[in-house]
Formats: structure tokens, sequence, C-alpha cells
């Protein structure tokens, strides 16, 4: 196996394994988040899987912000993001506007994210980096998921765990493309 190279190549492998991928309107809802950096990062995740939008509640830091576009590598300006104020007013905004609620929080009752089935028009509700997602924006959630640590961390960094559950929504239905393709 050969690695490639040219952007050419690069574009060709990824328009093959996006044909796969399942359609929906995925966004993320950032809540009160307190790091630039992983905003930047998050731009990066959701230019990468094709997300809708990202949206920001609360506190979290956006564009112009350096910090953001510095980590986004220019991202920020290819996924399109709104500010929707209130954590609690941005979560009731996204559900009157048909978007399924998924919070990614270790809660009671949450299920393993490999095992749910992500609707169409799926908004993930990623927590503040400390203190989670907050009780006034949960109480609007549909749902709940997890990703199960093997080490003593208690949780992946938020960014990177939206990466996880977001690849997870879009690509973890292969079983039910495969039944469609034979």
């Amino acid at each position: 196996m050969k690695t490639i190279h040219s952007k050419t190549g690069v574009r060709q492998l990824h328009k093959a394994t996006a044909e796969k991928r399942r359609k929906m309107q995925l966004a993320f809802l950032l809540q009160d988040w307190d790091d630039a950096y992983n905003v930047g990062g998050m731009f990066r995740v959701a230019d990468a899987c094709g997300a809708y939008e990202m949206v920001f509640s609360g506190r979290t830091p956006q564009p112009p912000d350096p910090m953001v576009s510095v980590t986004s590598l220019g991202h920020h300006r290819r996924v399109h993001w709104r500010d929707l104020g209130r954590n609690e007013d941005a979560a009731i905004k996204l559900k009157q506007e048909g978007y399924t609620m998924i919070a990614v929080e270790i809660a009671e009752g949450a299920t393993h994210y490999t095992e749910f089935d992500y609707p169409e028009k799926t908004c993930l509700v990623l927590g503040n980096e400390v203190k989670g997602v907050y009780g006034s924006v949960m109480k609007h959630c549909d749902a709940c998921v997890f990703i199960p640590m093997a080490g003593k961390g208690r949780s992946l960094n938020v960014h990177v765990a939206g990466s996880v559950i977001a690849f997870q929504a879009l690509d973890g239905v292969r079983s039910e493309l495969e039944e469609e393709s034979e």
C-alpha cells in the first residue's frame, strides 16, 4: 500500500468514501465552551464530516477570535455558524427547527454511542469542557450518548468526542447501507 500524496488522489479517495456515507443534516451545539482552541478544532471536525452548521451558545468563543482562526486553519470560513445567545434558548430554538437534540454526556440512561440510531436531522450537544451539558440544556435533549473510557480518564477532549460521535452518526448505519445495495 502506498500513501497518496497528490491532491487529486486524496479528493478521489474522499469522494468515493463520501458516496457511501449516510445523508443527514448534522449540527453541533457548542454550549458555553471556554477554550477558543477547542472551537477552532471543532470547525475542522465540522468541515471534515460535512456538518450543516455549528451553533454557539453562552460565552463560547467565535470568529474572529484569533485563537479560533489559528486552530481552525481556515475551516471557520467553510462551515456555517451562528450564535443563539443563552444556552437554554439555543436548545429550544434548535428543537423548534426540527433537530433531534442528542447530548454527548456521561449521564444516567445514556446510550453507548455505537448503539444509538441517529436521526436524519441531528444536533449533537457538546457541553462545557469542565461542567458538561447543563441541566437547563439537558432537559431539552431527546437522548444522551456516551463514549466508554478504558483508561482512568473520565472523558475525551470535547471536540475529539464530537468527532468520534459525528462520524459514528454518519457511518454507523453501514449495515443498513450495505443491505440496501445488495
